[in-house]
C-alpha cells in the first residue's frame, strides 16, 4: 500500500504533468510538507533508528492498484470542491489487462443512473463497433476522464453537456494513474473532450485525427464519440472512425479481413 508522501508526491507529479505551476494549501497540509522538507535536509544520519529489516511487500497487482484509484475516486476532492459536478462516481469498466484502453469525457445520464461508462445509446454502439473489430467488452478497458457527470442545475433530467477545462483538469490525475495502472499498447480517445483532457490540447477531434499521438509514452488515436454518430448520421463520419479503428488494429497486431478492410467503402 503506498505511503502517503508516495501518494502526495505522485499527485504534484501529476499536476506538474499537466502543467500547474501552483497550489493552494491549507496550514495542516503546509505543515506536513515543512516537516518531510526538513527530515529531508537532516539527511540519513539524523534520521530515526530504521525499523527491523522485513520482507518487502509484493508489488501490487493491477487489480489492487484500480481498486485503490476506485476509492480514492469516490471522494475525489479536487473534483468536490468545484461544485459543478454530480455526487455519483463512476468509474471504469472491462479487462484490467486489456492490450486496449478507450477513454471518453464523462458519463451522462445512462451511465450515473447504472455506475458504468458507456452503456446508454452511445455504449451500445461503442459496443457494436467493438463487435466489428472482432472484440467484446470484457476485452477492453473503458473509462472517462472525469468521473461524474457535469452538473446542469436541479432540473437537469437526462440532459447531459461536456465537461468544462476544469473539471477535466480537476479528475486528470485519476485518468493519468489509470493508464500507468492498465499499461495498455494503445489508447484511443472518443471525442474532443476526452482527446483535451488526456493529451491537454484546445484542437478538435478533426485536426487530431489520422495520427498517432503520444500520452505517458503510450500510443494514442483521437477519433469521433459514438454520441457523434448518432447525431450525425453521414457516411462519411462513420468512414472515419472506422478508418481510426482499423489504425487501432494494425497496431495491435490483430488480423484484418478483407470485409473489415472494405466497411462503408
Amino acid at each position: 500500500m503506498p505511503t502517503l508522501k508516495q501518494l502526495a508526491v505522485e499527485s504534484l507529479t501529476h499536476l506538474v504533468e499537466g502543467g500547474q505551476e501552483r497550489l493552494a494549501v491549507d496550514d495542516d497540509a503546509r505543515g506536513i510538507l515543512r516537516e518531510w522538507m526538513l527530515a529531508a535536509r537532516r539527511g540519513p544520519q539524523a534520521a530515526a533508528p530504521a525499523p527491523v529489516a522485513s520482507p518487502a511487500a509484493p508489488e501490487m497487482s493491477v487489480e489492487e492498484k484500480l481498486e485503490l484509484l476506485r476509492s480514492k475516486a469516490a471522494d475525489w476532492k479536487p473534483a468536490r470542491r468545484l461544485g459543478t459536478l454530480r455526487e455519483t462516481m463512476v468509474f471504469a469498466v472491462g479487462n484490467p489487462h486489456a492490450r486496449l484502453m478507450l477513454v471518453g469525457e464523462a458519463p451522462g445520464y445512462e451511465e450515473e443512473r447504472q455506475g458504468e461508462p458507456f452503456v446508454g445509446p452511445a455504449g451500445q454502439l461503442l459496443t457494436k463497433i467493438l463487435g466489428a473489430m472482432g472484440l467484446k467488452r470484457d476485452d477492453v478497458y473503458i473509462s472517462n476522464v472525469c468521473k461524474f457527470r457535469p452538473s446542469m442545475g436541479e432540473n437537469q433530467g437526462t440532459a447531459n453537456r461536456p465537461p468544462s477545462p476544469e473539471e477535466l483538469a480537476a479528475c486528470s490525475p485519476l485518468i493519468m494513474a489509470e493508464i500507468r495502472a492498465i499499461q495498455p499498447v494503445c489508447i484511443v480517445c472518443l471525442g474532443g473532450s476526452s482527446a483535451k483532457g488526456l493529451l491537454g490540447t484546445q484542437q478538435g477531434v478533426n485536426a487530431l485525427r489520422g495520427q498517432w499521438l503520444e500520452c505517458q509514452g503510450v500510443p494514442v488515436r483521437v477519433t469521433y464519440h459514438p454520441s457523434y454518430l448518432l447525431r450525425n448520421e453521414a457516411l462519411s463520419a462513420r468512414r472515419a472512425l472506422w478508418e481510426d479503428m482499423l489504425c487501432v488494429m494494425q497496431k495491435l497486431g490483430m488480423p484484418i479481413s478483407e470485409k473489415q478492410q472494405n466497411y462503408f467503402r
